[in-house]
């Protein structure tokens, strides 16, 4: 990631402040840079974090593939592509906190600090969603075409692999709120 950091961090106390989930986007991206740069060595270093890190790219990995496998990432490109639709929408980037996205430098996902498209999310970029850890309603939103184009079967299976993405997502956004409390 070519993220560039000022100064790296020392091995004394980490002060981090408090980002409001009301806060703009630009705001919550330039927190999460600022943390990472201070505190991401030490928290990338923490075994659980660590630990938490693999589970999660194993987690999404298996959610994407079985999106694949059912046909919606092909139907999701369709839409896009010919009919002008796109459900990442401008404002859903408003859900996202500052844990979130330092999740995502965590996953050596750079953030974007501008929108690429004028009408999507602030993380909708030329081939979809730039993040690797999303929102939970990113993650579980299917429209209408997708539900009555996929067998209840598959979209079992998709809504099991999801459930385990999410699951992890949310352990892993809980341990790092907790190390940047102890830095």
């Amino acid at each position: 990631m070519n993220l560039q950091c000022a100064k790296t961090q020392g091995p004394g106390p980490v002060t981090v402040k408090h980002i409001s989930l009301g806060s703009p986007i630009e705001e919550k991206i330039a927190w999460a840079e600022r943390v990472y740069c201070k505190a991401g060595s030490r928290l990338s270093g923490d075994p659980e974090i660590s630990s938490l890190i693999k589970r999660f790219e194993a987690a999404a990995g298996a959610s994407h593939r079985m999106m694949q496998k059912t046909g919606i990432v092909e139907i999701c490109r369709e839409c896009d592509q010919h009919e002008g639709g796109s459900c990442c929408g401008k404002g859903i980037e408003d859900r996202y906190s500052g844990v979130m996205l330092l999740i995502n430098l965590l996953l050596e996902r750079p953030l974007p600090h501008r929108r690429y498209d004028p009408a999507g999310c602030f993380f909708l970029g030329p081939s979809g969603c730039v993040l690797a850890a999303r929102h939970v309603i990113c993650i579980n939103y299917l429209c209408n075409r997708v539900t009555d184009s996929v067998s209840s079967e598959h979209l079992s299976c998709l809504r099991d692999s999801e459930g385990e993405e999410v699951h992890v997502l949310f352990l892993l956004a809980e341990r790092v709120k907790r190390e940047l409390i102890s830095c």
